[in-house]
């Protein structure tokens, strides 16, 4: 099995939502992490990051969203690009892991027509709320005739042992990450944001975008848990990492 990373977009935020030192004002860039992960029952994507709309006109995809989650990529930075640079097509997925259904993880879900979509229980209930846009929810992103697998815990995708969908919720009701296995490389965690930035991790702290505190922080201890048995974990939105990771056709074995 490999594991390409893959770029899902870019975007610009107030640094005080995820650094509670930051000064006010203060804007940093953060990167959209898409997981491509070839398996030998089929390619699974984790995450299909931004639509390629908002490159263009953010406010007539996300609507107010775009405001504190400023979209600055180019128009042809998306997920769908990414899989073309290293050869394959929105056909040639199988399944998409959402992770949850905030509009920065799930905005190309509509391109993976041939895919099975995979998305915990809690969070479809959540991007049902009478209130969901105002919590980064936009039915464009998620609502398509594809097929749906509702999920509700943890999950052996395949059966092996390979990819298990873990529940890290806190961030949203119903995030899952991905405890990954390579043969070579070893294990890799994908917490999707229930680590956005390693800073958080480090530093015990709690972003201003979470749902439940409470609920973060025992997601936190799991991640902080696996880490420390020698786990791989990869921060959803870090630019430091980012720049680390191999990327596109250089994969992770």
């Amino acid at each position: 099995m490999k594991m390409h990373v893959l770029s899902g977009g870019r975007l610009k935020m107030r640094k005080a939502t995820y650094y509670p030192d930051a000064a006010r004002g203060e804007m940093f860039e953060l990167p959209v992490s898409c997981m491509l992960l070839r398996h030998a029952q089929g390619n699974v994507l984790f995450d299909t990051g931004c639509h390629p709309s908002i490159a263009i006109n953010p406010e007539a995809r996300i609507g107010g969203i775009a405001k504190f989650m400023i979209p600055i990529m180019s128009p042809g930075d998306h997920v769908v690009n990414s899989l073309k640079a290293i050869g394959l097509g929105p056909d040639d997925i199988d399944v998409v892991v959402c992770s949850h259904l905030h509009t920065d993880h799930c905005g190309c879900n509509e391109f993976f027509r041939k895919a099975t979509i995979i998305v915990h229980a809690r969070e479809l209930e959540a991007a049902n709320a009478p209130d969901a846009l105002n919590r980064g929810y936009v039915t464009a992103d998620w609502k398509h005739p594809i097929p749906m697998k509702v999920i509700d815990g943890e999950h052996d995708l395949f059966g092996d042992g390979r990819i298990t969908l873990l529940p890290l919720p806190g961030h949203s009701p119903g995030l899952v990450g991905a405890l990954v296995k390579l043969d070579k490389s070893g294990e890799f965690l994908l917490p999707s944001d229930a680590l956005s930035v390693r800073a958080n991790l480090d530093q015990n702290t709690v972003p201003k975008n979470t749902w439940n505190v409470d609920l973060f922080l025992e997601s936190m201890a799991k991640i902080r848990r696996l880490e420390a048995s020698g786990v791989t974990v990869i921060a959803s939105h870090d630019d430091a990492e980012w720049k680390a990771l191999r990327k596109g056709a250089d994969a992770y074995d």
